[in-house]
Parts: C-alpha cells; structure tokens; sequence
C-alpha cells in the first residue's frame, strides 16, 4: 500500500499505467479507519494487478476536491489516469469494495 499525497499523486495515480485503486481517507474519520484494515487486506490479495495507493485528503484537501471527492471514505479506481469506479461514503462497505475490484481485476 503507497502512501501518496500532493507531491507523488499525479505520477503515481493519474501518470501510471493500468489500474490504480486509491483509499481517499481523513485524520479523524471513524469509517475510514474502520474500512482501512479491509482495503490492506486487499491490496495484499489484488495488488498483483492493480496499484494500491492511500492518500490522507486532510493533508492534501485541494487535491481531494480537484478529485471530486466531497466526503468520505472514497475507494477510487482509476485506469490510465481517469477515475473509472468509485464507492462513496454509506457503500464504501468491505463487500462493495470488494465486488468493485473484482470488476477491474483483469
């Protein structure tokens, strides 16, 4: 799991090649933290087809709006630096999380 932030986002995220899975997160969010462990889990089962990053949207806000992501948690994918999928706030659940790479996992 790659931590990222304003600095590393663009090449990591949005330059990179194939699918990249990003775990948008916020100090002091309690259904961020709760879905973590699961997204870790993940990446330790997916990570050899798709790029797992975590960007921490406190420290870099500008960045999460430029994103279009308005509450959280947000797990986005994206594929060749455009978002393709995302689960958002209330379906941001281990089982959509789930499903939703599955649907990119290829």
């Amino acid at each position: 799991m790659l931590e990222v932030d304003k600095k590393t986002f663009e090449d990591e995220v949005l330059k990179a090649d194939g699918k990249v899975l990003v775990d948008y997160y916020g100090d002091g969010c309690v259904p961020c933290a709760a879905l973590m462990p699961h997204v870790h889990e993940f990446a330790e089962t997916y990570g050899d087809k798709i790029k797992f990053c975590q960007l921490n949207t406190t420290k870099a806000r500008r960045l999460a709006i430029g994103q279009k992501i308005l509450g959280l948690p947000v797990i986005a994918i994206y594929e060749n630096g455009e978002k393709v999928d995302e689960c958002v706030k209330d379906d941001a659940t281990p089982e959509n999380v789930e499903a939703m790479i599955k649907r990119h996992y290829a």
